[in-house]
Formats: structure tokens, C-alpha cells, sequence
């Protein structure tokens, strides 16, 4: 199990909850047309607040992946391999539970840098919890 953030394009996004919780279910099903490890494919501030996300939580897949060797040399970074999932309007990012408080405070820090917004969708079995969605 891991614990998950999804950053979001804010005018993309309902503000009403019904209306965000089906955008959100939609969102999630993954059939965009393109692959979802590509960050080109998402808008310029997201790709922004990725390109600074993975200096600190590195994408366990894909290209921006690190290497066997820098694993090996950085006995923390393990532990931030990051799984995200990048659409057009949405990155969603499943962190490891040992990384939660670092986690989160980045996100929302750079959502609120680059202009973005966030929601807390941990535990993905529970209702997302938008009392933590970012109101910037």
C-alpha cells in the first residue's frame, strides 16, 4: 500500500465535490491516449512541479528512472521511488508510507509554486478526502 497525492490542473477541475469526485473517477480510469510516464504530455505547470518533484522523489519508472548504480550509491533514494501516473490534467503519485509528512509538504508547496492544485486520495479504498484539496 502506498500513499497518494494527485496534483491537478485547477481549472480543469470541478469546484463542486459530486462534480470533482466523478472528474476524479474519470481522470483515474487511465484511457488518454498516450503512455503515463511521459510529462511532455501534461500542461506546463505540472510538468513543472514534476521536473522538481523527482529531484527529492525520483519516478521508479520510465525514463527519469535513476539507475541501478545511483541506487546503489544513495542508500536514501530507494526509499522516494515514486510511481506516477502523468495525464494532461493530472499527476497522481503513490509514495512510500515511510516518506508521508516529506511527502506531502513538498507536493503542496510546489502545487502551490507552480500553481497547481492537490488532493489527498490515501487510503484509494476510502473516500478522497478534498477537505485537503489545495484552495489557492
Amino acid at each position: 500500500m502506498s500513499y497518494d497525492l494527485m496534483v491537478f490542473e485547477r481549472e480543469k477541475a470541478p469546484s463542486k465535490q459530486k462534480d470533482f469526485l466523478d472528474w476524479y473517477e474519470k481522470e483515474t480510469e487511465w484511457t488518454e491516449d498516450h503512455g503515463y510516464n511521459d510529462p511532455t504530455v501534461s500542461s506546463p505547470a505540472l510538468q513543472k512541479w514534476y521536473r522538481e518533484m523527482i529531484q527529492t522523489f525520483p519516478n521508479m519508472n520510465g525514463p527519469d528512472a535513476p539507475t541501478n548504480e545511483q541506487l546503489d550509491e544513495d542508500e536514501d533514494l530507494e526509499s522516494h521511488l515514486t510511481d506516477y501516473a502523468i495525464g494532461r490534467n493530472v499527476i497522481y503519485a503513490a509514495f512510500s508510507w515511510s516518506t508521508t509528512e516529506e511527502a506531502y509538504e513538498l507536493t503542496k508547496r510546489l502545487a502551490q509554486k507552480h500553481g497547481a492544485s492537490y488532493v489527498v486520495v490515501n487510503p484509494p479504498s476510502a473516500p478522497l478526502n478534498t477537505r485537503e484539496m489545495d484552495e489557492v
